[in-house]
């Protein structure tokens, strides 16, 4: 990590005491959006590569918790204790380095969770007791994601076309049908209300005969692919969190929208 992001090193040689351990998140933005293409492109770009990429994408490493000052563990400390400590800890820093905000104010946690999604991608907000202890292996926090409803085409299904188990979606980008990301395993009264429109693809569908189980890769196996004419419209719920204009994350199926045709949606952008 430290030769990919050798800005981020720097900064925390300068700004952070020996001893101390914080937990946080690299991030970047692009036109003041969160942007996961680019930091995976950061991840990948060889070393001699990135420093050259620092001054035209710049990361920045957002702390939200503090483990150890002075290699004191703080772990078993309350959370507002450690949050106290960390604010403290983050009067000296400067960018990259940021402190992440929090509230108390549950009408402006409201407010942050309806804007921040749109204006700036984030996936929504963590909700962390004040009294929770940091617990490793066990999540002592709740994330609660911004989900917004969407519309894509269903391209294929892992499943018999007649008894479907997940979506496959996709929208066009030009002429090409571009797989964008699937839904969690349908509930039966969804299979079947599916399995009632869909019709087999005909010879020349674009997309494989097989897909990795999981969206974004791992050690899991392929599935086959059940190709399907792509005239169908579904909704759907998804998070913010998009990579070249594919959904990161599972999405779920809401309903059919027989109202709208291929035509009537975007495109992804080229």
């Amino acid at each position: 990590m430290t030769d990919r992001f050798p800005d981020i090193a720097a900064a925390a040689v300068r700004q952070i005491p020996a001893g101390v351990v914080l937990d946080g998140e690299l991030l970047m933005l692009v036109e003041g959006r969160l942007s996961f293409d680019a930091l995976q492109r950061r991840l990948v770009t060889a070393p001699a590569k990135a420093r050259q990429l620092v001054a035209a994408v710049p990361a920045s490493y957002v702390a939200f918790d503090l483990l150890a000052v002075a290699g004191v563990d703080l772990r078993t400390q309350r959370w507002t204790v450690r949050r106290g400590r960390l604010e403290q800890l983050a009067t000296s820093f400067s960018p990259p380095l940021q402190l992440t905000p929090v509230t108390a104010d549950l009408e402006e946690a409201r407010e942050w969770f309806d804007v921040l999604p749109a204006a700036m991608g984030v996936e929504g907000l963590v909700v962390k007791g004040a009294a929770t202890r940091y617990v490793g292996g066990r999540r002592e926090w709740l994330k609660v994601k911004h989900r917004a409803t969407r519309e894509f085409l269903i391209g294929g299904v892992l499943g018999p076309i007649a008894r479907p188990e997940v979506v496959i979606a996709g929208l066009y980008r030009g002429d090409d049908l571009v797989i964008v990301g699937r839904t969690v395993p349908l509930s039966p009264a969804q299979s079947a209300e599916l399995g009632a429109v869909l019709t087999p693809a005909k010879p020349g569908h674009p997309w494989p005969d097989k897909i990795t189980s999981q969206r974004w890769g791992g050690k899991d196996s392929k599935k086959p692919l059940t190709q399907v004419e792509p005239l169908v419209v579904a909704e759907v719920a998804a998070d913010a969190a998009t990579q070249a204009g594919q959904v990161r994350h599972s999405m779920r199926f809401i309903r059919l929208r027989p109202d709208l045709t291929p035509d009537d949606l975007d495109q992804l952008d080229s």
